[in-house]
């Protein structure tokens, strides 16, 4: 890519960010938890149970601040915590039910967002998006 395309795009990636970020926060509100806590449910309702380590890092936060996330979680009933049997020092977090359907219903929404996102992309061109940020997702 040359300069003015890199400027381009830099443009464009930081506008998507911001209206991106502006939608979630407004769709985030209406949930009553915070985007962190919706952040941690997006990616165990992605990913599955998984020790805080590995949240913690998935989230790119220390097991500190994921810890004070999860107790709140936890209160709402939305995860469960348990150690595991062959390292009683790891603690496991998951999903509950309700906590999957907070999960399934933002995904939904996600989901609907992409969808009207798209609606003027044609196919051969949506295959070109999704190998392109196939790719720059790799790089993080």
């Amino acid at each position: 890519m040359n300069i003015q395309q890199l400027k381009q795009l830099n443009q464009l990636l930081v506008e998507f960010y911001d209206k991106l970020s502006s939608w979630e926060h407004s769709v985030v509100k209406e949930t009553g938890y915070s985007l962190a806590q919706i952040h941690t449910i997006e990616v165990l309702g992605c990913h599955g149970a998984m020790r805080m380590k590995e949240l913690a890092e998935k989230l790119g936060i220390t097991t500190g601040t994921l810890t004070v996330q999860v107790e709140k979680l936890v209160k709402a009933k939305l995860l469960t915590r348990s150690t595991q049997d062959d390292d009683r020092r790891a603690i496991v977090v998951d999903l509950t039910e309700t906590g999957l359907a907070l999960h399934k219903h933002h995904n939904e929404l996600h989901l609907a967002l992409v969808k009207e996102l798209t609606r003027n992309i044609e196919p051969k061109n949506a295959a070109i998006l999704i190998e392109s940020m196939t790719l720059i997702n790799r790089e993080f």
